[in-house]
């Protein structure tokens, strides 16, 4: 008795019934959008923002990537400067504080991202912090009050600094339920808070307009040393040589 043999145009059709079957099951994911948005100055006068950024934090039942900590991340103590004054980095993530110039620096920060005190170190040394939660740590120095410098850490890969338009742009947002998120240098956090909001991403690029807020001109940023009191004059002068 012979085998009975399949058609070929049958046995090609059973392999591909499942395959043709598993691609259905699997659709594409839809694209990811572009969010842009703006900030002005709601005081007169006031042109250009200063420094800030946007950010989106998924809300439940949107999964995005995690933000994990790549590259390496230096704040350079240099003219009694700190460069860049903005760094944006993920939670987790590593600062180098090497000091370039020829006198003693004290980085610090008291405020909720990190709080640290590196202490005195001099010329051609360097000293790292890492930064293990979300939020903002204002960064100074106790010897030279006209020095500072913002750490931003964040646990979303979505964000964007403002350009010198002061605009933003998030770019390849996948759909889904977010809270945008602002912050923007001397605006008080209670304010920031209040811009945040609920967004909704589809497929299509989404431009949310301006937002307003009580920007004023860039400058140095108010503050007193670490032990909370007015810097010494006298202990800068000498501290410079």
């Amino acid at each position: 008795m012979h085998r009975q043999l399949l058609k070929p145009w049958l046995f090609v059709a059973l392999l591909a019934g499942p395959l043709l079957g598993s691609a259905q099951n699997d659709p594409t994911p839809p694209p990811a959008a572009d969010l842009r948005l703006q900030v002005v100055s709601s005081l007169p006068g006031v042109i250009r923002a200063v420094p800030a950024v946007a950010w989106l934090t998924p809300l439940p039942g949107t999964t995005v990537p995690s933000f994990v900590p790549q590259g390496h991340y230096t704040l350079l103590q240099k003219n009694r400067m700190f460069t860049p004054h903005l760094q944006v980095i993920p939670v987790g993530s590593a600062v180098e504080f090497p000091n370039a110039d020829p006198f003693y620096h004290n980085v610090f920060s008291l405020f909720e991202g990190k709080r640290f005190d590196l202490g005195l170190y001099e010329a051609g040394s360097s000293k790292s912090v890492t930064f293990p939660r979300v939020g903002v740590s204002y960064i100074f120095c106790n010897i030279h009050p006209e020095m500072s410098a913002v750490v931003l850490t964040l646990s979303t890969p979505f964000y964007s600094i403002a350009d010198a338009k002061d605009s933003f742009v998030l770019r390849g947002v996948p759909p889904g339920d977010y809270r945008l998120h602002l912050w923007i240098e001397g605006v008080p956090q209670s304010f920031l808070d209040s811009l945040s909001r609920p967004v909704h991403v589809s497929s299509r690029d989404l431009d949310l307009g301006a937002f307003r807020a009580p920007i004023a001109r860039s400058g140095t940023m108010q503050h007193m040393n670490k032990f909370g009191n007015p810097y010494d004059p006298k202990s800068q002068s000498q501290s410079q040589y």
